[in-house]
């Protein structure tokens, strides 16, 4: 139980593996087992836990998720045409907000109700394709 101390104090889960181990010996003792079984079960808990859970946490720890805010976090994001948008601008809703648009592709128009996707912000006007 005092592993759980280091675990506390230092964020690192091995001190709780090891914990984990310990609490198997201490329940290995009330069932009568000597002092070879309980350091046997603690070696077996402890290893089997830190073989199975460092992978686990070493790829959760790789895969960083993307956090977005502000004007990037509309790239992406679909909008509604208000007004026809086409290379020299008009209005779009996107994300419950009135945002001026041009399209992309300058050849191209969308028509009031088409969904569109927002490729990127360029300062107020959000630059959209299909």
């Amino acid at each position: 139980m005092g592993l759980g101390i280091p675990l506390v104090l230092t964020a690192m889960p091995e001190f709780g593996m090891l914990a984990m181990g310990g609490v198997a010996g201490a329940v290995t003792a009330g069932l009568g087992g000597g002092m070879v079984p309980q350091v046997l079960v603690f070696a077996v808990v402890s290893s089997a836990l830190i073989a199975v859970v460092q992978p686990i946490a070493r790829r959760s720890r790789r895969q960083h998720p993307k956090l977005s805010s502000g004007v990037d976090a509309l790239t992406g994001r679909q909008a509604t045409v208000l007004e026809r948008v086409d290379g020299q601008g008009g209005r779009i809703k996107l994300a419950g907000e009135v945002w001026s648009a041009r399209a992309l592709d300058t050849g191209e128009a969308y028509e009031p109700g088409a969904q569109v996707d927002v490729v990127e912000i360029d300062g107020a006007t959000a630059v959209v394709m299909r």
